[in-house]
């Protein structure tokens, strides 16, 4: 180990009132992981193209269009999609369950109560199977009129690229180990108002599942913004600020206290952009601290109101005219959502993305729980947490109360509590992260209800007198 770090190691153990004579291995530290690495170059145009080329094949995916033939419709669509994951867990020695989960709804875009069917790939894991990791995307297409289930509807970027996205993502991951579950979910009715999005959040509850966090793409293939600008090494992510499931208590101390910016979605995002930096360098995501696009949504959001931590990922610069149109031509330009809009290239720069966030994720230990910080009328910062199975060190973490990222990071050893001394509570934000015995970060924990990734139910809407 370089003689620096052994230092620092020292240095860290004197800070934070330890003795010095343990070696700087025994504090666990991150450290990149040559098997992401590989992960980050893996992803398969050729395949990318091949998935979505089946897709929009199928005419339209319209969720109310026909369910029972083989070769058009939502119904046939979903049917290729279980198949290409049976195949891969055949691949893989029976590693991927395939469910179905399903709910019949009705609504203001679906007038007649009709089955919204998921496609789910499970892959469990190995010694956290109850802790799970999301990688959606929406099945379902649209043309302007979003009533018409008959015309064309190739959905190519909306949302074939992000379906592709996690199929891609299951192949790549399916012969590897993950100690906490991946699920890899196909989604439908997310035009008609996110009921896949529902569905499966509905399907975690029912589960048990520990949702640690949902990263749905949705319109994640295309390079080109409508206004013609090419950028090909950017991907938006999108979270929400303060939780959805926040209760009036909640936010009065949130409010005091800070965590406007800091729910654990805005941390999964901050986590994102990390493994970019890392493992993907010609690539960077872009954090947008809001839970969408304006005015617009993805199925993230009913995770959000599950009270799961979830994130969006779009491309860097949409074009409108590939979106929910009819397919035509006027004044020169070709509207409609098809596949030679999707940059192939791109598009595995996105898969990859994802790929190697779910797979540090799911090999890293559980968000600690339980964070609080203690410090007023103090020169020295206390931060306690309650430790976590699998974690062999943890980290506090700080930046400036302005800052968008975590600027400062601490390894202090397996203990539940850190002193961070000359560093005052009052102008700083903390969280603390769990480090595994071979160098897997967890993502970091704000302190209280604000940031905190234990799911937090929705509150029972009140009696009816």
């Amino acid at each position: 180990m370089p003689r620096l770090r052994i230092l620092l190691a020292a240095t860290a153990f004197s800070t934070l009132g330890m003795s010095a004579p343990l070696l700087a291995q025994e504090l666990a530290q991150p450290h990149e992981q040559p098997a992401l690495h590989a992960l980050a170059t893996a992803p398969s145009e050729a395949r990318l193209h091949d998935t979505i080329a089946h897709l929009v094949g199928f005419g339209t995916r319209h969720t109310l269009s026909d369910t029972r033939s083989d070769k058009r419709g939502i119904g046939a669509a979903r049917r290729w999609v279980m198949a290409q994951f049976e195949a891969i867990s055949r691949d893989c020695g029976g590693c991927i369950e395939v469910v179905t989960p399903a709910q019949v709804f009705s609504g203001e875009r679906i007038p007649t109560p009709a089955e919204v069917m998921d496609v789910v790939a499970i892959k469990r894991g190995s010694s956290d199977p109850k802790r799970v990791i999301v990688m959606s995307g929406h099945l379902d297409s649209r043309v302007t009129d979003i009533m018409d289930t008959t015309s064309d509807a190739p959905g190519a970027n909306d949302d074939a690229s992000g379906v592709a996205a996690l199929m891609e993502a299951a192949r790549l991951l399916s012969k590897r180990d993950n100690r906490a579950t991946l699920v890899f979910a196909a989604l439908s009715g997310e035009e008609q108002g996110l009921y896949g999005g529902k569905v499966l959040a509905d399907y975690a509850v029912a589960q048990g599942w520990q949702v640690e966090a949902d990263l749905n793409n949705d319109i994640v293939g295309n390079s080109r913004g409508q206004n013609g600008v090419r950028d090909n090494t950017t991907v938006r992510v999108f979270s929400e600020g303060t939780r959805s499931t926040e209760t009036t208590q909640q936010a009065r101390v949130r409010n005091y206290f800070g965590g406007e910016v800091d729910s654990p979605s805005r941390n999964v995002a901050r986590y994102m952009a990390s493994i970019a930096d890392q493992y993907l360098p010609d690539f960077r995501v872009k954090l947008v601290y809001r839970t969408d696009r304006y005015g617009r949504g993805g199925d993230q959001v009913e995770f959000l109101k599950a009270g799961y931590p979830a994130i969006r990922v779009s491309e860097g610069h949409e074009d409108y005219t590939r979106q929910h149109q009819d397919l035509r031509t006027k004044g020169g330009v070709h509207y409609g959502d098809t596949l030679d809009g999707i940059d192939f290239r791109y598009l595995a720069r996105v898969t990859a993305l994802n790929t190697v966030t779910m797979a540090a994720m799911a090999n890293a230990p559980a968000p600690p729980t339980g964070v609080k910080t203690e410090g007023a009328l103090a020169t020295d910062t206390t931060v306690r947490w309650t430790q976590v199975p699998g974690a062999a060190g943890y980290r506090v973490q700080w930046r400036d109360t302005t800052a968008p990222r975590w600027q400062y990071a601490r390894a202090v050893g397996d203990v539940d509590k850190a002193v961070i001394r000359d560093v005052v509570i009052d102008d700083w934000f903390f969280g603390v992260s769990a480090v595994s015995a071979d160098g897997y970060e967890s993502p970091v924990v704000f302190p209280g209800a604000a940031g905190s990734f234990e799911r937090q139910a929705p509150e029972a809407a009140p009696a009816a007198k």
